[in-house]
Parts: structure tokens; sequence; C-alpha cells
């Protein structure tokens, strides 16, 4: 028992070292470069999130791949972990630490090429870190009790990497701040690679081949069903926390502790409803659940939007902060369906590009937090910091509730349209299974 909690708490908690650094990049990139710094604009942010969603759907799906066929003593996963990690610390670090000459083409160069390596990395350390969750965990118990746990770092580490960050970054300025967090995510992921031991590869065991592997993911609906409500969500959230800076300055006007006290609330209710939720799945099914949280979080936006006051803000940010909470304490426990399902059908294991295919489903929501971002400008003429548009408010509110709301809502139709039967917990009982589908 002692060992199964110390092979949770090991894997767990690799969660809390992926999230520092991209929640650092994703919250604050906007408001650094356009707000407070005004090198470039809303609307070559935008640029910036459009091209980026492009190279991220070509590279994911062949880190995945690679990652696969992957044969060393060390494992499929932790070679990637451990090159990529390094690099991944240095690309934030470069990304908050513009050159002091920058300026208009040079400006907007620098924000492109260390945003889309530092997410590009990420991609590859999230990928092999979530193609380890259904090895290393094959039921569904102790899947929800470790993703229940590392979903609770995931929050502590969104607390220091976004509701300290406007303290410590007015303190230290961005530079600092982003080493500080670079090089404490950096070494968590390295303790989680280097304590979780994966399922070795059997000396027989067949490779994955490309070609094959795309074609099963393209004509698998509940890939694509899956893959968009997780897209729609995960824009959602990317846009809700790109906006807080904005909507605190221009809406609230409040100060960077109150700005600290309002992300804490969202993330501190968040930690406290995960095992509300974890307890409802162990209760219920999982499905209808995470269909609860999906529902849960887009209606918390309607309040949110007006809310014109600090304490208002509040008591309507922990709504949002319990739908999120059910959320994420459900997706991957649905994503790792689609990979048992897919072993169980075709005999080979590919987590890696599946959950590469699914991060590129993700990395979709670039695609909406662009299309937000151009919409500002359209919408309300804000600009940026320099040029705020006659109501910057409305903007702010536009880019934190009602797209959202619109994006969150979608999300809700993908995942009622998902259904799973019961998987069997062993490969020979599959026949009764593929009956059921045919039957469906």
């Amino acid at each position: 028992m002692k060992s199964d909690r110390l092979k949770s708490f090991n894997y767990a908690i690799g969660m809390f070292g992926t999230s520092i650094p991209i929640n650092l990049l994703k919250t604050f990139a906007a408001a650094f470069f356009v707000k407070d710094l005004g090198l470039i604009t809303a609307a070559q942010w935008a640029s910036v999130l459009f091209i980026y969603t492009f190279i991220d759907a070509i590279d994911n799906p062949v880190y995945g791949f690679l990652s696969d066929r992957t044969r060393t003593k060390w494992g499929r996963r932790k070679p990637w972990l451990v090159i990529g990690t390094p690099l991944l610390v240095l690309g934030l670090i470069a990304f908050y630490s513009p050159l002091s000459f920058l300026s208009g083409g040079s400006a907007l160069a620098w924000v492109m090429l260390f945003y889309i390596f530092t997410g590009t990395l990420d991609s590859v350390i999230n990928a092999n870190y979530a193609a380890l969750f259904p090895e290393i965990f094959p039921d569904d118990v102790s899947r929800a009790k470790t993703n229940a746990l590392r979903q609770a770092f995931q929050l502590v580490a969104m607390i220091i990497s976004i509701a300290l960050t406007p303290i410590v970054a007015d303190k230290l300025g961005f530079s600092l701040t982003a080493i500080i967090y670079g090089i404490l995510g950096g070494v968590v992921i390295l303790y989680m690679a280097f304590t979780s031991k994966e399922r070795p590869v059997e000396p027989d065991e067949k490779k994955p081949q490309l070609w094959d592997s795309i074609k099963t993911l393209v004509t698998n609906w509940k890939f694509w069903i899956a893959g968009f409500a997780n897209a729609f969500y995960s824009a959602t959230m990317s846009l809700v926390m790109a906006a807080l800076p904005f909507y605190a300055d221009y809406k609230l006007g409040i100060s960077s502790l109150q700005q600290t006290i309002l992300f804490a609330t969202v993330l501190l209710i968040a930690i406290g409803s995960v095992a509300i939720w974890a307890a409802l799945v162990r209760k219920f099914s999982l499905i209808p659940v995470w269909r609860a949280a999906l529902i849960a979080l887009t209606l918390s936006f309607i309040p949110l939007y007006f809310a014109n006051t600090f304490i208002m803000a509040i008591v309507c940010s922990a709504l949002v902060g319990f739908g999120f909470a059910g959320v994420i304490t459900t997706m991957d426990l649905v994503h790792a369906k689609i990979m048992d399902e897919d072993r169980l059908k075709h005999d080979v294991r590919r987590e890696g590009i599946i959950a590469n295919a699914l991060g590129f489903m993700n990395r979709l929501n670039g695609l909406f937090t662009s299309l937000a971002f151009l919409l500002v400008t359209r919408f309300f003429g804000f600009v940026s910091g320099e040029q705020p548009g006659p109501q910057p408010d409305q903007a702010a509110l536009f880019l934190l509730t009602v797209f959202p709301f619109v994006l969150s809502a979608i999300s809700v139709v993908f995942a009622f349209i998902l259904k799973f039967p019961q998987l069997p917990s062993e490969p020979t009982d599959y026949s009764d299974y593929l009956e059921t589908e045919i039957l469906e």
C-alpha cells in the first residue's frame, strides 16, 4: 500500500512541474508583451497564436510516433523527458527576457520564435508524461486516485505560477521570475522522470507504424469527439487565464495584491473541489460526471459577466474554479479510455501517438484564443496597453466571459455525443466488447 502511494506521488507531482512553466507562458505572455511593454499589438499576438497552432498541429503526431517507437534501456518516455526539460526551461527564460533594442518586426520575431519553441517543448514533455499515465496505472480505481492527486498538484502550481505571479513579477521582474519558475518546474519534471517506472517493452512487442496509426486515429470517431471537446474546453480556460490580467486592470482596477487574491480564490476553490469531483466519479460513472463538470463550468460565466466589484468577482470566480476542478478531474480519464480501446482493438501500444494527437486537438485552442484577441480589436478598438481603445473594460469582459461561455457550451455538446460501453479488464473478454460496439 505504501509503495502504491509512493508510485502515485512520484508520478502525480510531475503535473506540478509541467504546469509551472506553461502557465507562466500562456497566462502572462499577452499581458507582458501587449499590455505592459507594448512591443506588439493585440492583432500581432493573434497572429502568433494562429501560426503556432498550425506548427503544433504538424509536430505533435511526429513526437508521439517517435516516442512510441523509442527503444532504450531507460524506456520509451524518459529520454524525451530528460532531454526536453532543460530546453523548455531555456525557452521560457528567453521568452521573458527580450533584448532591450527590440521593436516593431524584431520584437514580433522574438515573441514568435520563443513562444513556438517553448510551446513545442511543452508538447514533447506533456505528451510523454500523459502517455505514462495509462500504462503505469491500468485500472480505473488507481487512475482516479492518482489523477485527483496530480490535479491537486497542478492547482498548487497554478497558485504559484498564476496567482502569485503579479506580486512576484512586480518585485523581481518577469525575466528573473521565469528563471525561478523554470528551474523549479524543471527539477520536479526530472524527479518524476527518474522515479516513475514505465512498463517495459517486450522483446517481441511490435512497433506502431506511422500510416497505420494515422489511419486508425483518423477513422476513430471517439478520438475526434473527445479531442474537440477537449479543444473547446482548453480554449475556454486558456482565454480565461490570459484575460484575467486585463479584467483585473481595466474592469476592476485592482492592485497586484488584489489580483493575487482573485486568482488564488479560483485555484483554492478548485483544489478543494477536486476531492468532491473525484468522489462523484467513484460513486457514478465517469462520462456523466464529466458532462456535469463541463455544464457547471459553462454556467459559471453568466454571473461572472455581471460582477463589477472586487468582492463580486471573487464570489463568481469561485464558481469558475468549481467547474474547472471537475473538468480537470475527469478529462484525462476520458483520454485514458481512448487509449485503452485502441490497445484492445489493435494489440499495439501507442499511447504517445494518441496523447500527442489529443495534445494537437488541445492546441487547436490557439485558433479560438487568436480569434478572441482579433475580435477585441475589431469590436472594441483595443490595440495594446498604449492604445486600449474607448472600451477596454468591455474588451476585457468579452475575453473573460462572453467568448469563453460560447466555447465551453460547444464543449458540452461534444461531451453529450461521446459514449463508452464498459471496457473489459482483460483483452480475452474483448469479443463481447466488439459485439457491443457493432450493435451500437
